[in-house]
């Protein structure tokens, strides 16, 4: 399941649930000025508490911020892990157009 969500968590076999969550995560990463209040329900309406809602909000803002600091500060990616970084983006992330928003056809070197 880990291994197919990595490659295209729209194409793995998700609960309702997971995949909502999911989907909220990627729309208010991607287009985080188009969130509405429907967005939350739609999470409500999958039995999600608003506790559980604000713990996906949370969970996606601190990825977000937390990447957006590296990137901004152009910080490098650890020598030890560059080689697993590296073979993602040009295996599996390089595969889908849904990672990387925009006209980039193709993902970015690690620094």
């Amino acid at each position: 399941m880990t291994s197919q969500v990595i490659e295209d968590y729209t194409q793995a076999n998700l609960d309702p649930q997971t995949r909502g969550m999911l989907d909220f995560a990627v729309k208010l990463t991607r287009e985080p000025s188009s969130m509405q209040e429907a967005d939350v329900q739609h999470l409500r309406d999958l039995g999600l508490s608003d506790e559980q809602v604000l713990s996906v909000v949370l969970i996606a803002c601190c990825f977000n911020f937390a990447d957006r600091l590296v990137d901004a500060l152009g910080l490098p990616v650890p020598p030890d892990s560059e080689p697993d970084v590296q073979g993602w983006l040009a295996g599996p992330a390089a595969r889908h157009q849904w990672l990387f928003p925009g006209d980039r056809q193709t993902p970015a070197p690690p620094r």
